[in-house]
């Protein structure tokens, strides 16, 4: 679910926070060695998410913000930010021609140069916290 976080809304934090648990504390993220990935560029997107990137050409950037139970992809369009709520039982990435991630029938796929190099380590973790909340939800032993 996309949200229009430009402005500071309280209905729109407890949908967030309902979705994908609460931010980290200062001292949780420096413990956890962060919680926020550095701007990727976006090469492509789904029809869902059109509205949101730049009309003109414009390089559009996001980041990834990991949350308790999923992450929030930040979009920045001009002066306006958005949010797309992603929990981790519908969150699917994909390491293609650059990093995809999929999930609510939606995706965001970053351009495979410079800026996702820098976010490997993040991308692993990410992977790792994936792979983590997944065995909550085994079927088979």
């Amino acid at each position: 679910m996309i949200f229009n976080t430009t402005h500071k809304n309280s209905e729109t934090e407890a949908s967030i926070n309902s979705l994908v648990g609460k931010a980290y504390s200062f001292f949780e993220a420096i413990k956890k060695k962060g919680v926020g990935s550095k701007r990727m560029m976006i090469a492509e997107v789904s029809q869902g998410f059109k509205n949101v990137m730049n009309t003109v050409s414009d390089i559009n950037y996001a980041n990834i913000e990991i949350r308790e139970k999923g992450i929030l992809v930040h979009i920045n369009k001009g002066l306006k930010n958005f949010s797309w709520a992603i929990p981790f039982y519908q969150l699917h990435t994909y390491k293609t021609n650059g990093y995809s991630i999929y999930g609510q029938g939606n995706f965001v796929r970053f351009s495979n140069n410079k800026l996702l190099k820098e976010n490997r380590k993040f991308i692993d973790k990410l992977t790792d916290l994936k792979i983590e909340n997944d065995k909550n939800y085994a079927f088979y032993e």
